[in-house]
């Protein structure tokens, strides 16, 4: 009975750790929320989600900069973890507060591709589990081509080639910063948000967020994606 919990509990382990290995090499054909979104009810009758696959050459520099200046400052220097904003979400939450989020580009990667979307400290910690593999079995530049293919930017609307023309009817290459940061600005509650229609707190975030890409400047993630 042991030997067959210990197996059970070995198997659970490692699956994701084979499944993030397998993904450094095979672009993910889908993720678990996507799956969830497109096998919806009201998402299937309305035809399905929007979503297809750019390789990260053809994508245009200001993306990764407007998502980083938006989500994760940190990102070129980080180990997956951004543990100052970690210890104020756990002691918000320990004070009886909401429970906040305080992920990184690589947990938000890890979560869009395994997770469910419910917020626990028992999904934190999966999350987490699978964030540590990533950054072990990852470089960067594929951390941030899995992010910008996969996370939501609008209703029934995932990863960046489908964004660009979905709602500015260009390919994903001719984004200009602008329409890059008002993506990126969509980004907290993709599904209330619209990047095609912003309301005024959409407008604002994306004004702060082109601000910081200046701040940040047009080189700032250089050598974290020359490091294959």
């Amino acid at each position: 009975m042991l030997s067959a919990i210990v197996g059970a509990v070995a198997v659970t382990l490692l699956l994701p750790v084979a499944a993030v290995g397998a993904f450094r090499f095979i672009d993910p054909p889908t993720t678990a929320y996507m799956w969830r979104v497109a096998h919806s009810d009201d998402v299937a009758v309305r035809g399905g989600i929007h979503q297809r696959w750019l390789d990260f050459e053809r994508m245009p520099a200001c993306m990764p900069l407007a998502v980083v200046a938006a989500e994760d400052q940190t990102f070129p220097s980080n180990y997956g973890f951004a543990w100052r904003a970690i210890k104020k979400a756990v002691i918000h939450d320990l004070k009886g507060g909401d429970l906040r989020g305080a992920s990184t580009i690589t947990q938000q990667t890890a979560k869009n591709l395994f997770l469910w979307p419910t917020r626990s400290l028992f999904r934190k910690g999966v999350e987490a589990y699978i964030a540590a593999w990533m950054v072990a079995l990852w470089p960067k530049r594929r951390v941030m081509s899995v992010y910008l293919n996969t996370v939501q930017f609008g209703d029934r609307t995932f990863g960046v080639a489908a964004a660009a023309h979905q709602f500015f009817n260009v390919s994903a290459g001719q984004l200009t910063r602008r329409q890059c940061a008002r993506l990126a600005a969509v980004l907290p509650n993709p599904a209330g948000y619209s990047a095609v229609a912003p309301s005024a707190d959409v407008r604002r975030r994306a004004r702060w967020i082109l601000g910081q890409m200046n701040n940040l400047g047009a080189g700032y993630l250089n050598r974290t994606f020359d490091r294959r």
